[in-house]
């Protein structure tokens, strides 16, 4: 049942799909439950690799490569940071990621021909769109949107209130926040960044920083591996798959938010971010006009964390 704020007229819907949470807030005295639920279908039919029936599962088994206006959107926004990254942003890359392993245990096993022979048919750029329908060099190349479609997602949830006549929202799915408007104290709306804390339960999280989203619309979205991490020259180090290489890179970036104007964006130049050191980051996110950014970093000597973040973000920052 959704909760409703009498003062304000304010609804709050919250729920889980696509194995992560929801929580939905909107200036509207109405249950939109059922329409934000038709939104999740249209995007899990378009999107969703773990629907066996949808646009995408289809592409990848090769039984059709047919694309819709979702999927199509999707794409050549991926793009677009794939070709501004230099490559390091890769949605074709989850063959490497896969050889590799979770949590890198499996390091020894990889070998210089194992990446090789997946390298011929990994790379965005084996991949066209030519008209509704895509070409793919090799049937074997495989795409994986989630580091993009969750924030997709939250958007088109959005465009759905506003759609129904909501001027303020704020919807978030699995972390990734699509916003617009006041809160319902007539103010912006403010949502915290978790610290970076070694957690492999995933379950304790402690604020870092308050962000304020003082600008009519837009989105949030946070990428970090922190939980991830070696100790190299006594250094924390993340660890992500560099799609031009196949291997590990090690950065010192343990987590990336960034502020954009759609949770699309947001979310998939969060994930870039992983895959590049936090000296390359403020060059890379100056293509992206009305985005900011804040990357968690190891403090010196090891102990902590420290910010680095741009002029816009540190106007928005506040602490906890």
């Amino acid at each position: 049942m959704p909760q409703q704020d009498a003062e304000k007229t304010y609804t709050e819907l919250k729920g889980e799909i696509f194995h992560t949470y929801f929580r939905i807030k909107y200036d509207l005295n109405q249950d939109y439950s059922s329409a934000v639920d038709s939104t999740f279908k249209a995007f899990s039919h378009s999107l969703n690799p773990f629907d066996s029936t949808s646009l995408i599962s289809d592409i990848n088994r090769n039984r059709s490569m047919q694309t819709d206006s979702m999927l199509r959107y999707v794409w050549l926004a991926a793009r677009e940071i794939s070709e501004k990254s230099g490559g390091t942003y890769d949605v074709t890359c989850s063959p490497f990621i896969n050889a590799w392993g979770f949590g890198f245990d499996t390091l020894n096993k990889v070998t210089p021909e194992t990446l090789d022979s997946l390298h011929t048919f990994v790379g965005y750029q084996k991949v066209k769109l030519q008209g509704d329908q895509f070409i793919k060099q090799d049937a074997r190349t495989i795409f994986d949107f989630s580091s993009i479609s969750k924030g997709y997602c939250s958007d088109l949830v959005g465009q759905t209130l506003h759609a129904k006549g909501s001027q303020n929202y704020l919807v978030e799915l699995g972390g990734e926040i699509a916003f617009k408007g006041l809160n319902p104290e007539g103010q912006p709306w403010r949502v915290g960044i978790n610290k970076p804390i070694e957690d492999t339960s995933g379950v304790i999280s402690e604020l870092e920083a308050i962000v304020t989203l003082n600008m009519p619309k837009g989105g949030l979205a946070t990428s970090g591996n922190y939980r991830n991490f070696k100790l190299v020259n006594g250094k924390k180090v993340a660890h992500t798959i560099n799609p031009l290489t196949g291997y590990p890179v090690q950065t010192d970036v343990l987590s990336a938010t960034i502020l954009a104007p759609s949770c699309m964006l947001a979310d998939g130049l969060a994930t870039a971010c992983m895959t590049m050191t936090s000296k390359d980051v403020p060059a890379f996110i100056a293509k992206f006009p009305g985005v900011e950014y804040l990357l968690i970093l190891p403090a010196d000597g090891n102990r902590g964390f420290k910010m680095q973040m741009s002029d816009g973000m540190r106007r928005l920052i506040s602490e906890p």
